[in-house]
């Protein structure tokens, strides 16, 4: 699976850009605020359909335009393939596959990306919101089903919160809860088997890459953390709901008294230990690195036994975070599938891969 070549008009910075990567390791270099995370995040959006920086596509279009495009010529599936993503501020945006519309969820039946950025080096510190996003964009591109199923359980939540706030001034209100806490609890039962399935999967491929990475120093584990009546999220979804529905009818006062949603799968988390210590609690600077990678290149893994194909890898600005060995570690492991890293102008990365260097000055890209 790879990006042959990508044309860019309006999006970002590039007013008219066209670039061609090489099937293996690609590095774009570059100063800072010249494009190089634009280009990624065109690549990115052509398996998501949607930016990994921003919630807003208007946001996506260059400065004197009226809307943006991203058309790429794409090898995957063993065949050759086009996207075209065209975004224009106040409509919805417009895919076709093949001259055939598509719908965002649908990109990932075509091309699927694993992203790394500086943010993500955060991964095992922060909450448990960036945990559940990592869960959500992979298993959204393995499974298209999911994608849809979470955006109806985020319709669900975003009007059960509406009402829990507003119905002591809107008493009527109530008389809706019951269907949208239904709706809820129906969607997060179907949720949980996906992300229970996907975390088991992180917890078989990840200890041996985080094995290797350590030096054979530590272990890690993966655990998945959900509704706490949920007594088995590999059961069916029909028993996961009853689960469920036991759950929120318990905490159905607190809910009214909080005013928020007390129960669903918004409240899920993985529970990452190093040698058998919460690497949350626990863990220095160092390890939480190395297992944030660990997590990023079992990924990676998965997507590779799942569709038979590596995903694009998109390594943003990560490398210059890490220590040489880190760095070392992440480079030996790229061969096998296309890579796009970006990084600063004078680092010596493109001499370390051996890959093709592209230089970006203002939205201008040079070979």
């Amino acid at each position: 699976m790879r990006v042959e070549k990508i044309a860019l008009n309006g999006f970002r910075n590039y007013e008219w850009e066209t670039v061609e990567f090489a099937p293996g390791t690609n590095v774009i270099c570059g100063q800072n605020a010249q494009g190089k995370t634009n280009l990624l995040e065109a690549v990115y959006m052509l398996s998501m359909g949607r930016s990994f920086r921003t919630r807003f596509d208007r946001e996506l279009v260059g400065f004197d335009f009226s809307e943006g495009e991203i058309l790429a010529e794409v090898f995957s599936h063993e065949r050759d393939q086009t996207v075209n993503i065209k975004f224009r501020p106040g409509q919805a945006k417009k895919i076709l596959v093949n001259g055939v519309r598509k719908t965002a969820s649908e990109l990932s039946t075509v091309v699927n990306t694993v992203l790394f950025c500086p943010d993500d080096l955060n991964l095992i510190k922060e909450g448990a919101s960036v945990r559940r996003r990592l869960l959500d964009n992979a298993i959204s591109q393995i499974r298209p089903r999911y994608a849809e199923i979470l955006s109806e359980f985020n319709k669900y939540y975003e009007n059960k919160t509406r009402i829990l706030k507003d119905w002591h001034e809107k008493p009527a209100l109530l008389d809706t809860l019951d269907e949208f806490s239904d709706g809820m609890a129906r969607a997060s039962a179907q949720i949980i088997r996906y992300r229970a399935s996907f975390a088991a999967r992180l917890n078989e491929v990840a200890p041996a890459i985080h094995r290797e990475f350590s030096g054979e120093n530590e272990e890690i584990r993966i655990d998945y953390r959900t509704v706490s009546t949920v007594r088995d999220p590999f059961a069916s979804a029909k028993e996961i709901y009853y689960d469920i529905c036991e759950h929120q009818e318990a905490h159905r006062q607190a809910e009214l008294e909080s005013a928020q949603c007390l129960t669903g799968a918004h409240k899920d988390d993985l529970e990452i230990a190093i040698n058998g210590r919460s690497a949350r609690s626990f863990a220095s600077q160092g390890q939480t690195r190395t297992a944030a990678l660990s997590l990023k290149l079992a990924e990676r893994e998965i997507f590779l036994s799942e569709t038979g194909e590596a995903p694009i890898l998109l390594l943003d600005d990560v490398l210059s975070e890490l220590d040489r060995k880190r760095q070392e570690f992440v480079l030996n492991r790229l061969s096998g599938g296309q890579t796009l890293i970006t990084c600063c102008e004078d680092a010596d990365i493109s001499r370390r891969t051996g890959g093709r260097v592209l230089f970006v000055e203002k939205g201008r890209i040079k070979a």
